[in-house]
């Protein structure tokens, strides 16, 4: 996978979690979690890369957090439509 993308997981019609996959080879797992801000945990795999942020709570992560912990990462935050369906969850 080459671009990021954020899928949501809803319960009986309210967000419970999402993910934002971050780019990262077919093969690649998830080997150690480390949390980055409340409701916000980073996957990295072996290499120590990181392959994902865990939302745990949708509804009370804000973009600019998820922006600042993917600049942390060395990486290039996303625009706003990409995170727009976290603020239609909340």
């Amino acid at each position: 996978m080459k671009e990021p993308y954020l899928e949501i997981t809803f319960r009986h019609g309210r967000p419970l979690a999402a993910y934002l996959y971050l780019p990262r080879e077919d093969n690649e797992k998830s080997v150690r979690t480390e949390q980055a801000a409340p409701g916000l945990l980073i996957d990295f795999a072996a290499g120590g890369r990181p392959i994902g942020l865990e939302i745990t709570a949708p509804g009370q992560v804000a973009a600019a957090t998820i922006n600042r912990v993917l600049a942390d990462l060395g990486l290039s935050p996303l625009p706003d439509a990409d995170l727009a369906p976290l603020r239609t969850a909340a």
